[in-house]
């Protein structure tokens, strides 16, 4: 896995839409200009490294008081805990590949990579047969014969 990739699954995500509100705003910049106040009266060693450290402290510390974290939401009500498993198997392939290119870890690589979305598909058709067959049973739907397009294309015939 890259630095970038890493650093992207590790990263907070703060609620900067909170900024818009002008009580948060001020509150924000107050506490921000009492931390760095705080930092300037600090004894500084002369290490830009320490010194860095410190600021970038202050601001996700602050920042994290202040305005909180962004709750992440799953869109995919279909992907569980067996999805996950077949994601950490992919992602293991293709390290392998990464650190070894060999003709065979190319081979595992694509075979791994037709499983797990092979298995994306159905555990969302699957899902998707189970919702249209809720509806029925909750009479939203009421024509049979119907077929049903859903997002993306994926269509399945309502008998």
């Amino acid at each position: 896995m890259g630095k970038q990739a890493a650093q992207r699954f590790d990263r907070q995500r703060f609620n900067l839409r909170k900024l818009n509100e002008p009580e948060v705003r001020e509150q924000y910049q107050i506490e921000i200009t009492n931390r760095f106040a705080a930092l300037e009266n600090s004894d500084n060693d002369g290490d830009v490294n320490r010194t860095w450290e410190n600021i970038k402290e202050n601001i996700q510390t602050s920042t994290k008081e202040s305005l909180g974290l962004v709750e992440f939401k799953q869109n995919k009500t279909w992907f569980d805990e067996e999805c996950l498993g077949f994601l950490d198997q992919r992602k293991r392939a293709k390290i392998q590949w990464i650190q070894d290119p060999s003709q065979s870890n190319v081979e595992n690589l694509n075979k791994v990579r037709r499983e797990v979305s092979r298995h994306f598909r159905n555990k969302k058709k699957a899902y998707l047969r189970a919702k249209i067959e809720e509806l029925e049973t909750n009479n939203k739907i009421q024509t049979l014969g119907v077929s049903v397009t859903l997002r993306r294309g994926t269509s399945l015939d309502v008998i």
